[in-house]
């Protein structure tokens, strides 16, 4: 029998409910569109995005314009002999041409600091190599891989909610309608007992608790309308519209039981592909923090042009090619100490992923667990409440032909209505529970 029983239970659970699916999909797919929470997530993530283009263009040559003038006066100077060196040759020429073509020359001093000097440049500079900007690269990467599981979370989070609430909603929709049916069997009873109460078959006592059972649905059938606007304006609120939107109920969702899957691929939960995530960036900041130790290799090319009182000729334009090297051999422990913390990072982030693991695991078999104890709620509420309808039925007859007291018939009609809103309320919580394990399951498709 119990080897049955599971077969049964797999059927259930063998997939989706397919009927009715197309109304809640549509308000999942208007929650998703308008939630502000997924649309911040959204921004963040584009914004990520441009963040990953950055650093890839730190790869590419970075060109800049340069420019440097000087005005100087005073400062160190270099002694040049010049009339020491050139006076008498200059002497014998004019001697020799019998002219003063060659004047005689003063010794010189030049100013070490450049006057009136212009130097302008095109600098290009390529980084040939650098672990920083690999590491950098490849965080930026994984943080938009962050970023979406966030997304995915937030948009999991809001399809449960949704469901839940639709279901919640359904449920006290349903509800009114079977108080509405619990004021007609109170209503009928109010008037067989008046008519029994007139061919004095019956005293006062059962005419007024016939009466007092009227306005205790009445007032029952009030509180469920407000319980039931309530529920209509958290849905709506999760939709981001008016809370008094008319919602469409689907009337599929009254006809059977809720069917879910129970895979337990739990790897596909945004939580723990997160902390995958975080264990992987802890590695690349321990990786990072040992980058220290490699050398940083850039190259440089200068297109210019230099030169006094603002000259720009042949003679002044230049070019310059230059390799820099960057060898970091001491810094005082600094990147030891940050190696450490990167690696105790990388463990903390190992310890939060297990003790994550264990606690989906755990929400995991509380929602299976609670999902087949509503199930099995449903199915007794079902008998019980064909029981009640019959005995009900039977009850009022023999009552109507005084074969029963008033107080029977009162115990009929309230089991009869207390298992009408049992089989709702489980009808509907089986709903709400496979919703539940949907989500501890991540199985929703976006």
């Amino acid at each position: 029998m119990r080897a049955k029983l599971l077969i049964v239970f797999s059927l259930i659970i063998s997939a989706l409910i397919k009927s009715g699916q197309n109304v809640i999909d549509k308000y999942i797919k208007e929650g998703l569109l308008s939630n502000q929470n997924i649309y911040r997530q959204e921004l963040g993530l584009e914004k990520s995005l441009f963040a990953l283009k950055e650093a890839k263009s730190l790869y590419y040559p970075k060109v800049s314009f340069l420019a440097d003038y000087f005005l100087a006066d005073g400062g160190r100077t270099v002694d040049f002999p010049a009339g020491d060196l050139l006076n008498s040759v200059y002497s014998s020429l004019n001697q020799l041409t019998n002219s003063n073509r060659f004047p005689q020359l003063q010794n010189e001093k030049i100013l070490l600091n450049p006057n009136n000097f212009y130097d302008a440049r095109l600098r290009a500079t390529v980084p040939l190599y650098n672990k920083e900007l690999s590491f950098n690269k490849k965080t930026k990467q994984e943080q938009i891989q962050l970023q979406t599981f966030e997304l995915n979370l937030l948009k999991r989070e809001l399809v449960k909610e949704i469901k839940v609430a639709y279901f919640a909603y359904l449920q006290s929709v349903q509800a009114i309608k079977i108080y509405e049916n619990a004021l007609s069997l109170v209503l009928e009873s109010k008037r067989v007992n008046e008519s029994l109460f007139k061919n004095d078959r019956v005293n006062k006592t059962a005419v007024v608790r016939a009466q007092n059972e009227v306005v205790k649905y009445e007032t029952l059938k009030s509180t469920a309308i407000i319980q039931s606007n309530s529920a209509r304006s958290y849905f709506n609120f999760l939709l981001n519209k008016d809370l008094d939107h008319v919602i469409q109920i689907d009337s599929n969702y009254q006809l059977q039981i809720a069917s879910i899957s129970l895979d337990t691929t739990l790897q596909l939960r945004e939580e723990l592909q997160k902390l995958s995530i975080v264990e992987a960036i802890s590695r690349d900041l321990t990786g990072l923090a040992k980058s220290w130790q490699m050398p940083k290799v850039n190259t440089f090319v200068d297109l210019g042009s230099q030169g006094f009182d603002g000259k720009f000729d042949n003679n002044s334009r230049y070019y310059f090619i230059g390799l820099s090297l960057q060898w970091d051999l001491f810094n005082s422990r600094k990147s030891q100490y940050a190696i450490q913390q990167a690696s105790l990072n990388e463990k903390i982030q190992k310890s939060e992923s297990e003790y994550a693991y264990n606690q989906i695991r755990l929400q995991y078999n509380t929602a299976t667990n609670n999902y087949r104890n509503a199930l099995e709620n449903y199915k007794a509420s079902v008998v019980n409440q064909k029981t009640a309808r019959i005995y009900y039925s039977d009850i009022l007859k023999l009552y109507k032909e005084g074969q029963a007291l008033f107080i029977e018939l009162l115990d009929a009609q309230n089991q009869l209505i207390q298992n009408d809103l049992q089989v709702n309320i489980s009808l509907y919580e089986t709903y709400i529970k496979a919703a539940l394990v949907e989500r501890a399951n991540a199985s929703y498709q976006f």
